[in-house]
């Protein structure tokens, strides 16, 4: 069984003591394309440093909403030609933290859009507490390749994304007994518009809860969406394979 995770942080801070060891180990998990994503300048070219040292792991650059009042777009319009860099992202709004005033997350999540658009690179949502802003935003700029990551709306909002064609990611809170919102979206979604991702460090999917998340943990993940959505595991994993490559590796 192959497995396409779309969104790992693997340059966090978390495996600086073993990075190689969960890399390699993934591999014998079925997991053989992996996503790192870029949170600002730094952990952007940090993404592309890995994505340059394995084959199979790709980057993205952007800068998260935490991080928009030092948004820097030279910085990211250069990395973002790097031949590795599969997306912008992750980019977006986030009013339940607002580490940046709502003004700065506003401008750098338009001005992202832009470029994203402008190099014709798909984009990677960070969506908090701010849905109805994030995608009047989006509509706005009709952008063609989003996906919301680590989907948190409800039926409803889910309805909204997939009437724009984009996607949605699925992360480990599919297996926590209370994500009854999730589950009910996972269930209605078609089987062309969703992935797989684990959010690595954070978001450790059930039975593992407690431990370091990591890409090798995502077949929990797709386990419990064949579970809800009484396809077979392989089901599930090819067509969130399928999906994510078609999307993020234009193949």
């Amino acid at each position: 069984m192959e497995i396409f995770e779309t969104h790992a942080h693997l340059d966090s801070k978390e495996f600086n003591k073993d990075r190689d060891q969960v890399i390699q180990k993934c591999l014998k998990y079925g997991v053989n394309k992996i996503i790192n994503i870029g949170c600002d300048e730094v952990t952007s070219q940090k993404s592309i440093d890995l994505a340059d040292q394995y084959d199979f792991i790709y980057a993205t650059v952007g800068y998260h909403p935490h991080e928009a009042s030092s948004y820097n777009e030279q910085a990211i319009e250069k990395m973002a030609k790097h031949p590795k860099v599969v997306a912008i992202g992750e980019i977006g709004l986030d009013y339940y933290r607002n580490h940046s005033a709502k003004k700065d997350q506003i401008n750098a999540f338009n001005k992202q859009i832009e470029l994203a658009i402008k190099l014709n690179l798909p984009i990677v949502i960070h969506d908090r507490e701010a849905h109805e802003d994030c995608l009047d935003i989006l509509k706005n700029h009709k952008p063609k390749n989003v996906v919301y990551h680590c989907y948190s709306g409800d039926v409803v909002y889910a309805e909204k994304i997939l009437q724009e064609n984009w996607k949605i990611s699925i992360t480990g809170v599919v297996t926590y007994k209370n994500a009854f919102d999730l589950k009910d979206v996972v269930r209605m979604l078609p089987d062309d518009s969703f992935f797989v991702e684990t959010d690595c460090p954070y978001l450790t999917p059930v039975p593992y809860r407690g431990k370091r998340n990591a890409p090798y943990y995502i077949p929990e993940i797709v386990h419990e969406i064949s579970r809800i959505r009484m396809q077979s595991p392989k089901q599930i994993a090819e067509m969130t394979y399928r999906n994510a490559k078609k999307f993020f590796l234009n193949q």
